[in-house]
């Protein structure tokens, strides 16, 4: 898997995150793709992916050649994703554009799901996005507002909200997700606030999971939350009308996201 990846120059958020479930998903084989290089110009403290200042180049073969890769590995659900380029005029927004229309140009009946970042609210960027139709679109809230200034000091809370409203009402048909991690120092009431922002805010599906420090150089975890609280925050999700919630320690918004996947819709009895 790293060497069909390395030999195209493709990065992935599960190396560049250190994400839990790497080892999982690489043998089966499947990946989120980042695209637009693998250095963040922003400073959240929870991420692990490098930080720093960015060239304006970007790779002009890397539509193509994650398309061709998703083809060779026999992907039927492709996630996409990106680190935050304020540096470009549009974020990043029509390179994403590029490889959703590559991918659905190179592969019959797949599905493309995009995990973008804010875009700083860019109406424009983000219709170029929604433009070349991806099945879902994601946009992680990441955490509760009180601690917005400590996990994602450059973001803010409600204009991450604001970017899910206006993705939904530009596209009455994809399917709006976001996710959230637990265990920063939150409460649940907290928790539950979020999860009925992201309902009023169109969202259809969230993730919850346990955030796990990837270095000592991020945010300590302040607690390790059980299992009945994830399945509380569960039930609370679908009793309040979300359509899907998958809640659980090692859940991802992009983990298992084929799974999640089924005729474009999401299900709510996957298995955990």
């Amino acid at each position: 898997m790293k060497n069909i990846l390395r030999s195209r120059n493709l990065h992935t958020v599960c190396e560049s995150a250190r994400c839990p479930n790497i080892g999982e998903c690489f043998s089966k084989p499947t990946a989120t793709f980042m695209i637009l290089g693998d250095v963040c110009t922003r400073q959240c403290g929870f991420c692990s992916v490098e930080k720093g200042a960015m060239s304006l180049v970007v790779d002009s073969d890397e539509p193509q050649n994650i398309a061709l890769t998703a083809k060779e590995l026999g992907l039927r659900h492709v996630v996409i994703t990106s680190v935050t380029r304020d540096d470009l005029y549009d974020g990043g927004a029509m390179q994403f554009a590029l490889t959703i229309k590559a991918v659905k140009d190179t592969i019959q009946s797949i599905s493309v799901e995009v995990l973008t970042p804010d875009f700083k609210g860019d109406k424009k960027a983000l219709k170029t996005v929604l433009d070349a139709r991806p099945d879902i679109f994601n946009h992680n809230i990441e955490t509760v507002p009180s601690l917005y200034k400590k996990v994602r000091p450059q973001a803010d809370y409600k204009q991450s909200l604001k970017v899910l409203e206006m993705a939904k009402n530009m596209s009455h048909e994809v399917v709006a997700k976001s996710g959230l991690m637990v265990g920063l120092g939150e409460t649940k009431d907290e928790v539950k606030s979020v999860l009925n922002d992201l309902l009023n805010a169109g969202c259809d599906a969230v993730t919850i999971g346990q955030y796990l420090r990837p270095s000592t150089k991020n945010l300590e975890v302040q607690e390790y939350i059980p299992l009945e609280v994830f399945k509380e925050y569960e039930l609370y999700g679908k009793e309040i009308g979300l359509n899907y919630v998958y809640s659980g320690p090692f859940v991802r918004s992009s983990y298992n996201a084929e799974k999640q996947v089924m005729g474009n819709r999401f299900i709510g009895d996957m298995e955990n």
